[in-house]
């Protein structure tokens, strides 16, 4: 496999992985307003309407892990051949390419923030919840992950971005 393909991968990798976790944030806002109703229906002793929530949390944790279990092989194998590359096999033509990707981490990094942000918001909520058992060890796990995996992935496209751009040359100016 070439530069220019790991390139294209990686960048429709971490599109798909940016996808998943803008999608488990919402998910997870979602989770935060029906435990916010469920606490109020708590706190004023009324039944709890929402006997449904602590099943389908757990396999919204459930299924996060899955995904991330299932991208860590990719990430792990990608930056292994980035660093089998040496600095002269990032030619300057992909330059552009390596800029795209820069961004792309960028915004996966935004959305790790707005997944990081309801993780907060929902743990606030939980901290005083008992009524029933909910995997929070799971999703914080999770949120480790997501977290650790996404500066990863930003620093690697950093690398990338600095070898495209060195090899350019003196004369490219711009």
């Amino acid at each position: 496999m070439n530069c220019e393909t790991l390139l294209t991968q990686i960048s429709a990798q971490c599109d798909a992985f940016r996808a998943d976790l803008t999608s488990a944030a919402q998910n997870l806002r979602d989770f935060n307003r029906r435990l916010e109703q469920i606490l109020l229906q708590l706190h004023k002793d009324l039944t709890v309407r929402d006997e449904e929530f602590a099943g389908q949390f757990n396999q919204y944790c459930q299924d996060l892990r899955q995904k991330l279990d299932k991208d860590e092989p990719f990430w792990t194998q990608t930056r292994n051949q980035v660093r089998s590359y040496k600095t002269a096999d990032w030619t300057g033509d992909l330059a552009l390419a390596a800029k795209g990707l820069n961004s792309r981490a960028k915004t996966l990094s935004r959305a790790c923030d707005e997944f990081t942000t309801a993780y907060d918001a929902f743990c606030r909520n939980y901290s005083g919840f008992t009524a029933a058992k909910l995997n929070v060890w799971l999703l914080t796990s999770c949120q480790n992950d997501a977290n650790n995996l996404t500066g990863k992935i930003l620093f690697l496209a950093r690398e990338i971005a600095k070898k495209t751009e060195r090899n350019r040359g003196p004369h490219v100016y711009g």
